[in-house]
């Protein structure tokens, strides 16, 4: 699969998902302190699914009924991060079909996926 990580996503997400053999194209090597819509954009025209950790990302999908690729939030505490590589990966091999066009929210033991508009 195709991904975008923006600047808040940890990069633990970004090396296990290019472990596990993904396409993860990552805003902080690409195009540092880029604006949460050039990088929605981005996602849009490269048809890659957005990996953020900034709860703005569902504003800028629902509020603004923009048309998304798929958003990935994740949503996990100091406690966990340890499992936040490991936990992304197995949800895109097991909930791979569902993502693009969804908005999922991806927390210690619960994944939750929505369509978006």
């Amino acid at each position: 699969m195709r991904f975008l990580a923006d600047e808040s996503c940890d990069f633990v997400v970004v090396h296990a998902l290019r472990g596990a053999g993904h396409d993860v194209v990552a805003v902080a090597e690409l195009s540092p302190r880029a604006d949460d819509e050039a990088v929605a954009d981005l996602a849009l025209r490269e048809d890659r699914i957005l990996l953020t950790e900034d709860k703005d990302s569902g504003r800028l999908v629902f509020a603004t009924t923009r048309t998304a690729g798929g958003v990935i939030l994740i949503r996990f505490p100091g406690n966990a991060r340890r499992l936040l590589g490991p936990t992304v990966v197995k949800t895109v091999a097991e909930c791979a079909d569902r993502l693009a066009g969804s908005f999922v929210v991806v927390s210690p033991g619960r994944i939750r996926i929505t369509e978006t508009p």
